[in-house]
């Protein structure tokens, strides 16, 4: 009796820690638990905002000014600059129900009746590796999914996701004008303007000590001149005549 008890109580033991490890790894091998930590990684920060569906992610950081797009769970991601977002656009059943773009007016949600078709919203990024990204938040066949969201739920979230996107746009449009703003160079100071010495003596005071005696202009000597042979001439006739 008592080895069977004893053989009871091991395996109600091992049953718990295979349910308990069982149930950790459920929660860890979480799908938006995942793609968390691996925007945590790339980002190296935890993402600020953050939608999943379907083994697909988009998150932001705001105090990094990046953005993340993971495909399988988290196994692959992608990491942009925030002011390369371009705009969102929600598409129904291939039709765009809603959309903000930067530099348009939001064009606001006016269907909210939910469909059979697919639900996706569609980031559109300033790459030309990678322009877009989408995400299918409600797919034909999710309803038998664990926790899915019904079509009317993916919706809501889709239209939230149109306004934060606007948001964020208007967010880092200042930036971006002021940094492509041409910076303008200021004048270099002119140096002061030294008036030119003056050629005229300073005037003397009265007071002070005697000015000292100016020099005496020099005399122009002018070169003699050579007499005239008519001069020389008329001299010996007046003799002549006296």
């Amino acid at each position: 009796m008592d080895e069977t008890a004893r053989l009871l109580l091991w395996l109600a033991l091992a049953g718990t820690a295979v349910t308990f490890a069982g149930s950790a790894a459920i929660w860890f091998m979480d799908e938006e638990r995942r793609i968390r930590r691996a925007f945590r990684h790339v980002l190296q920060a935890p993402a600020d905002a953050l939608i999943t569906a379907n083994g697909r992610g988009v998150g932001f950081n705001f105090a990094r000014n990046l953005a993340a797009v993971a495909w399988d769970q988290g196994a692959w991601c992608l990491v942009y600059r925030i002011d390369e977002l371009v705009g969102a656009e929600l598409i129904v059943d291939g039709e765009v129900r809603a959309r903000a773009y930067r530099g348009e007016a939001r064009r606001a949600l006016e269907r909210t009746t939910p469909t059979g078709g697919q639900i996706t919203l569609r980031l559109v990024f300033d790459d030309a590796r990678y322009p877009d990204f989408e995400v299918a938040l409600w797919s034909p066949g999710d309803e038998a999914r664990r926790n899915a969201p019904s079509p009317a739920e993916a919706i809501q979230e889709a239209n939230r996701w149109i306004a934060r996107v606007e948001a964020i746009l208007r967010r880092a449009a200042p930036r971006q004008s002021a940094a492509a703003a041409p910076t303008v160079a200021t004048p270099a100071p002119s140096p002061p303007r030294v008036a030119p010495p003056s050629l005229d003596p300073p005037p003397w005071d009265e007071e002070a000590e005697p000015a000292p005696p100016r020099p005496a202009a020099t005399a122009r000597r002018e070169p003699p001149r050579e007499p005239r042979t008519r001069d020389l001439f008329e001299g010996d006739e007046d003799e002549a005549f006296t």
